[in-house]
C-alpha cells in the first residue's frame, strides 16, 4: 500500500520568503521547519516557520506532481493560491497539530 502524501507552503513572519514543500507526514515536517531541526536549511535561515496552505493527497506521487506545479508558478500564483483557501495567512498549524 503506497502512503500518502501533501504539498505545502510556508512562509516567515512578514510573508516576504515563500517555501513550497511536498512530505509524506505533514505533521512531523512542518514541525522540524517550526522548530528549525535542520539548521542549515532553506527555511531555518530564512525562519520559515508559519503555514499558510496545504493540499492533500492519496499518494505520494500525486503530491510531488502537484509540487512541481505549484513551484513552477511565480510568487502571484503562489499567493492567490493561499488567498483562495487562507486570506488571512494565518498560521495553520493549530488545523494539523493533532492529526
Amino acid at each position: 500500500m503506497k502512503k500518502g502524501g501533501a504539498v505545502y507552503i510556508m512562509t516567515n513572519s512578514n510573508h516576504t520568503v515563500l517555501y513550497t514543500g511536498v512530505t509524506n507526514d505533514l505533521q512531523r515536517r512542518v514541525y522540524e521547519h517550526k522548530n528549525r531541526l535542520n539548521k542549515n536549511s532553506f527555511t531555518s535561515k530564512y525562519n520559515i516557520n508559519k503555514l499558510v496552505y496545504f493540499e492533500g493527497y492519496h499518494s505520494i506521487e500525486e503530491a510531488i506532481n502537484r509540487e512541481k506545479q505549484i513551484k513552477g508558478g511565480n510568487r502571484k500564483k503562489k499567493e492567490n493560491l493561499i488567498n483562495s483557501k487562507n486570506p488571512e495567512w494565518k498560521d495553520l498549524w493549530d488545523e494539523i497539530k493533532d492529526w
